[in-house]
C-alpha cells in the first residue's frame, strides 16, 4: 500500500514538475495579459444600459366603467384604444415612422465627441457646445468615413477632416455646404464645461437619415415584461446616459401622438356624421311644421287636445307604441340607406337611438372591422393579404347588417301593424271625432319624430366632442427612463477574471503542448519509461565560461555528477586483474560521447588509477579538440593500417591529469570498417593489457545508429556507457538501444544522461558540495 502511495505521489509530481518549473511563464504572462486587459477597460467608454417600462391601456377594460365615460365609451370613441394584440405594439414601437420622428427631434445624426486621454467622451445637452441641424442631405453623395474636427474662432466655423483636401470654413447660424449634406451650427446656450474634460479636439460625425434610423432600431430592444400582463419594457445601450434617456422618453410620447392621433379619427368622423344628419332632419323638421301651421290655419283648428281629450285616455297607449315602433323604423331606414352609401373605409355612426341590440351590435363590429382595416392601409398596400382579408370580413358583416336592419324593419312593421289595429279599433269608437283630426294628428307625429331625433343627434354631437378634448393617453409610463449605476460594459471584473484565468492557460497550453510534442529525452524520468538499462548518471548542461573538463579538488555540480557516474560504473564493471575496458558511444552524433568520456577518465584517474583513453572513432575524431597541437599526432589509425608498429609511439600524456593518457584517432582513413576489423585492434588491447599499466581502458567509439564501426569492437569491452543528451537525443532511439540488447549485441549497459539543466535533475548535488560551492543570490533563481 505504501509502495502505491509513493508510486502515485511519483506520478503526479512528475506531471506537475514542468508547469511548477516554469512558473515565471505563468508570472509573466498573467502580468502582460493583466496590463492588455486594464489598457482595454481603461481604452473603452463605459456603456450603460438605459430602460424605461410603459402600461398598455386595454380598451375593452374601460368600456366596462360606469358614469360618464361609459356614455362616451358607446359612441365608439375610445374603441381605437383597444389592444386587439400585444405583439402589434411591441412592432410599433420599433416602427420606422416613430424613430425617425425621435432622430429628427434630437439630431441624433451628428453625434459630438471630444477627445480625451484614454477614450473619447460623446458630449450631448449641456455638455455639448455645438448644436448641429442638418437642413438638407446631398443622396448622391457617399457619406464620410472619418470624423469631422469643429475649431471655431470668434464667430466662424472651420471644419477639417483627413478625407478632405482642404478645410471647409463657415459661420455660426449660417449654412455651411459641406459635400454630402447642408448643415448649420449653432453655439449651445445651455453648454456648461464638464470637470475633469479636455475640450482641445471635439470633433463630430455624419450619418445619413437611413442610416441612422436602421442604427437606432437595432440598438433599441423592446419586450413584454411579463408574458402574462401589457407592461412593455423599452432599453437601449448608450455611452451617453442622458442621449439614451431622451431617445426613450422621446419614443413613448411618440407612441401616445399616434395612438391619440387615431383615435381622434373615429370620433371625428362620428361628429362629422352627425353633423350632416342634423342639418337634414332640421330641414324635414321645418317642413313638418310649416305643414302643420298650413292645416291649422285651413282647418281653422285651436286646440285639438280639449276636443279630443276624452279619447285621448283610450289611444293613448296605442299611439305611444306606434310613435316607438316608427321612430325605430326611421332610425333602421337612415343606417341602412347609410350603409349602402358608405365605402369601404367609412365607419357607421353608433349609439343613436337603436333599440335592437343585435344590430347595434353588428354597427359597433362592423367599424372595428373599418378601424382595423385602416391601421393595416397605414403600413401595407391594398393587395396585401391582411387588407384582403379585412375587405372580405367588411363585405360580410355588411351583408349581414343589412339583413339584420331588414329583420329588424319587417318585425316593427309586424309590431307596428298590430298596434295600429288597435288603434282602429279604437278610433272606430270614437266616431264624434272628425277625420281631419286623423290627418293632423298624423303631422304632428312626424313633428315629434323629427324632434327626437334632432334632440338625440344634438346630445350625441356634443358626446363626441368631448370625447376628442378629454382623450387619455395610451401607454401610461410606469418608470420613466433610468440607467443602472454600473456600466455593463466593459464588464470590469469579468474582463480581469478572464485575464487571470488567460494568464494561467495560455502557459498552461503552451507547457501541455509542448510536452505533447515533445520527441525528445529531457529528464530522467524519460529514460526510466523507454528502458530498463539503469541510468549511470545525470551530467548537467555547461554554464556559459564553465570549464570543459574536470580538474583537481573540483566541487562544481558537473565534477560531482561525474564523481557519481564513476561510482554507479564501478558497480557495472567486473571485478578482475586485468585492465576493465569501458566502452563509450552512442545514437548519433553530438550527444557528447567524447566529453563524457574525457572526464570519465579523469575522474578515474583522480584516485591514482592509471587510465587510458582510445579514440576509436577514426571516420570523425573528437578527442582531439581538448588538445589542438596533437591534431596531426599519430595513433589508432596509424597502429590498425601498420604504419606504425610500436605502442608507446601512440600512447601521449593528456595533459590533464599525469595518471591518465590518451591515444587519439589519428588520421582518417578511407577504409575505417576494414581497420577495425582486420584484427589489429585486438593485438593493441592485448599489448596494452600485457603491460598491466593501466587499469582502465577508455574507448571513444563512433555512434551505433549512424556506423556499425562500434558494434565491431563492443565484446572486447566489459561495460558500455551509453550516452544520451538532454534535448537532443530522440525518444525513438531508445527503442534501437533496447533491440540491440535483446538480441544480444550489447551487453552490460549504462545509461548517462548529458547536458542536463539543473532544473530538471531527478536528483543529485544541483548546487555544488564543498566549502567552496557557491551559493545562489535570490535573484539568481529568475535567470
Amino acid at each position: 500500500m505504501d509502495k502505491k502511495y509513493i508510486k502515485e505521489e511519483t506520478q503526479v509530481k512528475e506531471i506537475v514538475a514542468p508547469y511548477i518549473k516554469n512558473w515565471k511563464y505563468f508570472l509573466s504572462t498573467t502580468f502582460l495579459i493583466l496590463i492588455l486587459a486594464i489598457y482595454y477597460i481603461k481604452s473603452n467608454a463605459p456603456v450603460y444600459k438605459i430602460q424605461t417600462s410603459v402600461l398598455i391601456k386595454d380598451a375593452k377594460k374601460m368600456s366596462s366603467a360606469s358614469g360618464d365615460f361609459g356614455v362616451l365609451q358607446s359612441l365608439g370613441a375610445f374603441s381605437g384604444m383597444g389592444t386587439n394584440s400585444i405583439e402589434n405594439e411591441l412592432e410599433i414601437f420599433k416602427s420606422r415612422t416613430i424613430i425617425e420622428d425621435v432622430v429628427k427631434q434630437y439630431n441624433f445624426q451628428t453625434p459630438v465627441y471630444a477627445k480625451q486621454t484614454w477614450h473619447d467622451v460623446e458630449l450631448y445637452g449641456k455638455s455639448n457646445p455645438y448644436i448641429i441641424n442638418v437642413i438638407g442631405e446631398k443622396p448622391e453623395e457617399e457619406a464620410p468615413k472619418k470624423p469631422i474636427k469643429i475649431i471655431s474662432k470668434g464667430n466662424e466655423v472651420i471644419l477639417s477632416s483627413k478625407e478632405w483636401n482642404k478645410d471647409i470654413k463657415g459661420y455660426f447660424n449660417r449654412t455651411i455646404s459641406l459635400p454630402f449634406a447642408n448643415i448649420i451650427i449653432t453655439k449651445n446656450t445651455n453648454f456648461r464645461l464638464p470637470k475633469k474634460m479636455k475640450m482641445d479636439d471635439v470633433y463630430f460625425y455624419y450619418n445619413n437619415m437611413e442610416s441612422t434610423i436602421i442604427d437606432f432600431q437595432e440598438s433599441l430592444s423592446v419586450d413584454l415584461v411579463d408574458m402574462d400582463a401589457t407592461v412593455i419594457g423599452l432599453a437601449v445601450d448608450s455611452q451617453n446616459k442622458d442621449k439614451a434617456k431622451d431617445f426613450l422618453n422621446s419614443i413613448v410620447r411618440q407612441y401616445n401622438e399616434y395612438a391619440i392621433k387615431d383615435k381622434n379619427i373615429e370620433s371625428k368622423k362620428t361628429k362629422d356624421f352627425i353633423d350632416g344628419r342634423i342639418r337634414i332632419i332640421s330641414k324635414e323638421l321645418g317642413d313638418v311644421e310649416t305643414q302643420k301651421e298650413d292645416y291649422k290655419s285651413s282647418n281653422n283648428i285651436v286646440d285639438l287636445p280639449t276636443e279630443a281629450k276624452i279619447n285621448l285616455q283610450l289611444k293613448e297607449q296605442s299611439k305611444a307604441q306606434i310613435l316607438e315602433i316608427e321612430t325605430q323604423l326611421e332610425l333602421n331606414k337612415i343606417l341602412k340607406n347609410t350603409l349602402y352609401k358608405k365605402g369601404k373605409g367609412d365607419i357607421l355612426p353608433v349609439n343613436i337611438g337603436l333599440e335592437s341590440e343585435a344590430a347595434a351590435k353588428s354597427i359597433q363590429e362592423y367599424n372595428t372591422l373599418i378601424f382595423q382595416r385602416n391601421k393595416y392601409l397605414e403600413n401595407a398596400s391594398p393587395d396585401n393579404p391582411l387588407i384582403k382579408e379585412a375587405n372580405k370580413q367588411i363585405e360580410e358583416m355588411k351583408s349581414s347588417l343589412v339583413e339584420s336592419l331588414q329583420k329588424n324593419v319587417t318585425s316593427l312593421e309586424l309590431a307596428k301593424r298590430k298596434v295600429e289595429t288597435q288603434l282602429g279599433g279604437s278610433e272606430q269608437m270614437i266616431s264624434k271625432i272628425p277625420a281631419r283630426e286623423k290627418l293632423f294628428r298624423s303631422i304632428e307625429r312626424q313633428q315629434q319624430i323629427k324632434e327626437n331625433l334632432y334632440l338625440l343627434l344634438l346630445q350625441k354631437r356634443e358626446e363626441a366632442a368631448i370625447s376628442m378634448e378629454i382623450t387619455a393617453e395610451k401607454a401610461r409610463i410606469i418608470d420613466k427612463a433610468f440607467s443602472g449605476r454600473k456600466p455593463i460594459s466593459p464588464k470590469k471584473m469579468i474582463i480581469l477574471a478572464i485575464s487571470l484565468v488567460l494568464g494561467f492557460v495560455i502557459p498552461f497550453l503552451f507547457i501541455y503542448i509542448k510536452l505533447l510534442l515533445q520527441s525528445k529525452i529531457i529528464r530522467r524520468n524519460d529514460l526510466s519509461k523507454l528502458t530498463d538499462v539503469p541510468v549511470l548518471a545525470e551530467i548537467p548542461k555547461l554554464r556559459n565560461k564553465e570549464n570543459v573538463l574536470v580538474s583537481f579538488n573540483d566541487v562544481s555540480p558537473m565534477a560531482e555528477a561525474f564523481r557519481i557516474f564513476v561510482t554507479n560504473l564501478k558497480f557495472l564493471l567486473p571485478v578482475k586483474d586485468s585492465p576493465n575496458v569501458i566502452l563509450v558511444t552512442s545514437s548519433v552524433k553530438g550527444e557528447g560521447k567524447t566529453f563524457v568520456s574525457t572526464n570519465l577518465s579523469i575522474v578515474l584517474a583522480s584516485s591514482r588509477d592509471k587510465v587510458l583513453v582510445i579514440g576509436a572513432d577514426i571516420r570523425n575524431p573528437q578527442l582531439q579538440r581538448y588538445n589542438p597541437s596533437m591534431k596531426s599526432a599519430r595513433g589508432l589509425t596509424e597502429f590498425l593500417s601498420g604504419e606504425e608498429i610500436n605502442v608507446n609511439n601512440i600512447i601521449h600524456p593528456s595533459g590533464y591529469n599525469e595518471n591518465c593518457d590518451f591515444i587519439y584517432s589519428g588520421a582518417i582513413p578511407p577504409n575505417p570498417t576494414d581497420l577495425l576489423q582486420n584484427g589489429k585492434l585486438n593485438e593493441l588491447l592485448s599489448i596494452i593489457k600485457s603491460q598491466n599499466i593501466y587499469k582502465y581502458i577508455v574507448l571513444d567509439s563512433a555512434p551505433l545508429l549512424l556506423v556499425t564501426d562500434s558494434l565491431l569492437i563492443v565484446e572486447k569491452s566489459d561495460a558500455i556507457v551509453y550516452v544520451t543528451r538532454s534535448e537532443v537525443t530522440e525518444k525513438s532511439y531508445l527503442e534501437f538501444l533496447n533491440n540491440s540488447i535483446e538480441s544480444n549485441k550489447l551487453k552490460n549497459v549504462g545509461l548517462v544522461l548529458n547536458g542536463i539543466n539543473e532544473s530538471n535533475f531527478g536528483y543529485g548535488n544541483k548546487f555544488g558540495y564543498g566549502y567552496h560551492a557557491e551559493e545562489k543570490k535570490w535573484w539568481q533563481f529568475f535567470r
